[in-house]
């Protein structure tokens, strides 16, 4: 059974409709990056399937039940990540973990949980002293100290600097070894490659592409790519005629990779020059997403 199985979604506010026939599906200890941008209806969705939010329309089933009906029961079964959230500070992480246990039938070991996000060093140091990324671990484990089987991790990583970020990837990354799975929306898309194991993209209300971030990256464009390399004279004939790119550089913009690379490395090695700056470059997840949701 699909951990999370919508069909035919809506919700209006007023006149505007935010969701408008969304279909979704998440599979047992999948990791789906929900992306889309701002007012393409991932909050209002995302708050449905955790119960917080009325539907207009269509069903809703997750972990086998209908957010709108379900018990406490049900709702110590997920876990949920804010966007925005102050542990509490005076209290250490030990004692944080421990508080937040007492809300769950059958919790883990907090010190158990505190390992597995990294912060057993931290464990007696008080929450307000936690760097961004450790109160982000800490989230993270308070989180998963009720044992849930579905984690909602909304936007986790928003304003992090570089190395922060990279900590919560780590935390995120173990979650799939513990079983979990991961329902993450996030503006960055680095960040729904590296940890998703299917992406969907959402525009005004409806679902606009689906797929592992490899092949959607790809799709109908796996041929085509960008050559790059400083300018030189008497270049042999490629499939399409170069173009100026930034910082001096030339552009051959080719539906045919192999074969023009052929062309122009052969080229290159019988006149014995060099292509200085040669970069060859895939469309990536960034730039399906730009162009779905622009």
């Amino acid at each position: 059974m699909s951990v999370i199985e919508v069909r035919g979604l809506r919700k209006a506010y007023g006149d505007v409709e935010a969701v408008r026939g969304l279909d979704l599906t998440i599979e047992p200890g999948e990791v789906l990056a929900f992306l889309g941008p701002n007012g393409a209806g991932k909050t209002t969705t995302v708050e449905i399937l955790e119960g917080f939010r009325e539907r207009d329309g269509g069903s809703v089933s997750v972990l086998g039940e209908d957010p709108a009906r379900a018990g406490a029961g049900w709702r110590a079964r997920i876990g949920v990540v804010l966007q925005e959230s102050e542990p509490p500070g005076l209290l250490t992480v030990r004692e944080a973990v421990e508080l937040f246990a007492g809300y769950f039938p059958r919790p883990l070991d907090a010190g158990e949980v505190i390992a597995q996000v990294g912060l057993s060093a931290q464990a007696d140091q008080r929450s307000g002293r936690l760097s961004g990324g450790q109160k982000r671990r800490l989230d993270v484990a308070i989180a998963l100290i009720g044992d849930p089987e579905l984690l909602f991790l909304d936007e986790p990583t928003t304003g992090f600097d570089p190395a922060a970020r990279r900590e919560a990837w780590e935390v995120i990354g173990g979650l799939r070894e513990l079983g979990k799975t991961v329902l993450l929306t996030t503006h960055y898309m680095e960040e729904a490659q590296r940890l998703a194991d299917r992406v969907v993209i959402v525009k005004d209300g409806v679902v606009v592409a689906e797929g592992a971030p490899e092949s959607l990256a790809a799709g109908d464009r796996e041929g085509r790519a960008v050559i790059a390399f400083a300018p030189v004279a008497d270049l042999p004939a490629l499939s399409a005629a170069p173009v100026p790119g930034p910082r001096g550089v030339v552009e051959v913009h080719t539906d045919r990779l192999v074969e023009d690379l052929a062309i122009l490395t052969g080229w290159a090695r019988e006149r014995g020059i060099d292509l200085p700056g040669l970069t060859v470059t895939r469309p990536t997840l960034e730039d399906v997403y730009l162009e779905l949701t622009s």
